[in-house]
């Protein structure tokens, strides 16, 4: 997907530093949440991390989750569940539109 066919609250443009100021966590936290995979910020070619406004949301979600004393391990459960459910939901959608075109298809074609 190129750049400008994202929302802006995808695209990474901001950085470590930001990131910290605006979520109130330390360099060393949010590092921390990339490590253990709860977080992947884009890198570019001199190694500079760049975050979006989705990932800044995921980590107060985070944050929040780790201050109600819920561990990182689970939290990375909860969000590859959600992640599952989405892509499941996606497929679901898909196969109920092909079979509508399918059925349009058809139903057109035998009218013909």
């Amino acid at each position: 997907m190129e750049q400008q066919d994202r929302s802006y609250k995808d695209k990474k443009v901001i950085t470590i530093g930001t990131v910290s100021e605006l979520t109130g966590l330390t360099l060393r936290q949010i590092r921390y949440y990339e490590e253990r995979k709860l977080i992947a910020p884009y890198r570019n070619e001199r190694g500079t991390r760049k975050y979006s406004f989705n990932d800044i949301e995921i980590l107060m979600d985070i944050a929040d989750k780790r201050e109600d004393g819920v561990q990182t391990t689970e939290i990375l459960k909860e969000m590859r569940l959600k992640e599952k459910k989405r892509e499941s939901e996606a497929a679901v959608k898909k196969k109920m539109l092909q079979g509508q075109l399918n059925a349009q298809f058809r139903y057109g074609r035998g009218k013909i």
